[in-house]
């Protein structure tokens, strides 16, 4: 399993953006996997390399599914039902890709 994590682009780049995480730190990400990107898009990185392009609401969900887990693994509490309320009252599913051929 990774844990992908929401940057923000900071300028337009081609192939490595100059990013912002959550928690305000810098970094620079490999756009190859995603293509060019423009200042204020929000992608999802995992090793340094953009995985995914997602919206605020997703970067916002994810930050604070996130920050639960920082704070449980500090020994604190958190609301885990509000953080994960996307993955809280359904089932699991699998990808597309990996369901197979429809009957």
């Amino acid at each position: 399993m990774c844990v992908g994590e929401p940057m923000q682009v900071m300028a337009d780049a081609a192939t490595l953006a100059r990013c912002r995480d959550r928690h305000g730190v810098v970094h620079d990400i490999d756009l190859l996997l995603v293509g060019p990107q423009t200042q204020g898009v929000w992608l999802l990185s995992f090793l340094g390399a953009a995985r995914e392009v997602i919206d605020a609401s997703r970067a916002a969900a994810v930050c604070d599914a996130l920050d639960a887990l920082d704070a449980l693994m500090r020994g604190e509490t958190a609301d885990v039902d509000a953080a994960f309320a996307d993955l809280t009252g359904r089932e699991p599913e699998l990808p597309a890709f990996l369901r197979g051929p429809k009957p």
